[in-house]
């Protein structure tokens, strides 16, 4: 029996798409702590590493918001709501 089609908040899908940024965990403990695909995953985070706003990023671009910025402070240091970019 298949299961239900899942529809997911955007921001558990910002949840799962920084901590795969963060890369502390593998994509394999991704998938078993989150319980979603690894295509799912690789795809929301491709989606929220292209969507973030260029304001942003250009406007903050010597601080920690610019596009070399430290993966790891990104949800503290760049105060954006993720999930309506996903």
């Amino acid at each position: 029996m298949r299961r239900k089609r899942r529809n997911h908040s955007p921001e558990f899908k910002a949840k799962v798409a920084l901590a795969a940024i963060q890369g502390d965990l593998t994509m394999a403990e991704l998938v078993k702590k989150f319980d979603v695909h690894a295509n799912q995953i690789a795809d929301w985070k491709k989606q929220l590493l292209n969507s973030r706003p260029q304001s942003a990023m250009s406007s903050r671009s010597s601080g920690a918001c610019g596009p070399a910025a430290t993966v790891k402070g990104l949800s503290d240091a760049c105060p954006l709501n993720l999930g309506e970019y996903l």
